[in-house]
């Protein structure tokens, strides 16, 4: 594996570091081979990226991003899927059913490290685009039914950034659902003090009460369900169990979208 440490944007090392250390646990909630590989390839302390709400955090996160797409996936096996802003997350490994249709899609550069890491597969392909710009979705297969995840990714967009965002998905797909994480007010005004962004040069973007405020920006959405993670967090530790309590309003949440 031919990656270097200036390879890896500092906010994708976040992920890669806990999903690395948590797969490394005895009774590991999470498996990740891959961001384990990558991180022992790099070989460097990337201790800095893993305190423990973080670290909590990103394993409810991705056990709630996973079984919302598995799901999902039940209803519309043949769906084709976009991780838009894939950075090095792998969920097709850990939601294909044999049959959907798999699109990886970051920006020109993170794919080009991307590719240095993982090839195409069957049924899984990754792409050059922009959540930005419509370009992309030109080469994607027709299908009655679109499933779009972007996890770590709006929580950096200004809200005109969202809207272009959400406008371009629903204007592209006439069927979709969109699988997306936000963020609270409080984050966005304290990038800061985040236990881990704060040792990037990341800040957080728009952040909000509830879904309901991106229909504002996209009418032609609804609103289906919307979870903090907390609800995942409290079920494993007692510093979880406090932060839902303490933190009830801050925490990070998934949101479904349906148009």
């Amino acid at each position: 594996m031919n990656l270097q440490f200036g390879d890896i944007q500092e906010t994708a090392l976040i992920p890669l570091a806990i999903k690395a250390s948590e797969t490394a646990r005895p009774n590991a909630r999470i498996k990740d081979l891959k961001a384990k590989e990558i991180i022992d390839t790099l070989g460097v302390d990337v201790s800095k990226y893993d305190p423990f709400l973080s670290h909590e955090g990103v394993v409810a996160r991705t056990i709630m991003f996973r079984d919302q797409l598995i799901a999902l996936l039940k209803q519309y096996p043949d769906a084709v899927c976009i991780n838009l802003g894939c950075g090095f997350d792998d969920k097709f490994s850990q939601v294909d059913n044999g049959r959907l249709q798999w699109f990886d899609v970051d920006l020109p550069d993170q794919i080009e490290v991307r590719r240095k890491v993982y090839e195409d597969r069957n049924r899984c392909v990754m792409l050059d685009g922009d959540a930005l710009s419509s370009d992309w979705t030109k080469v994607l297969p027709s299908s009655d039914m679109y499933l779009v995840v972007m996890e770590g990714v709006l929580e950096y967009f200004t809200k005109e950034q969202v809207k272009t965002c959400l406008n371009m998905l629903c204007d592209c797909f006439p069927h979709g659902y969109l699988m997306a994480e936000l963020h609270s007010p409080f984050l966005e005004k304290n990038s800061k003090h985040h236990d881990a962004v704060k040792n990037t040069n990341a800040t957080f973007g728009w952040g909000t009460k509830s879904g309901k405020e991106y229909l504002e920006l996209e009418p032609r959405m609804t609103l289906i369900s919307e979870n903090s993670y907390n609800e995942e967090m409290k079920k494993y530790t007692i510093r979880g169990k406090l932060f839902a309590i303490v933190g009830k309003n801050i925490n990070n949440r998934l949101a479904v979208f349906k148009w």
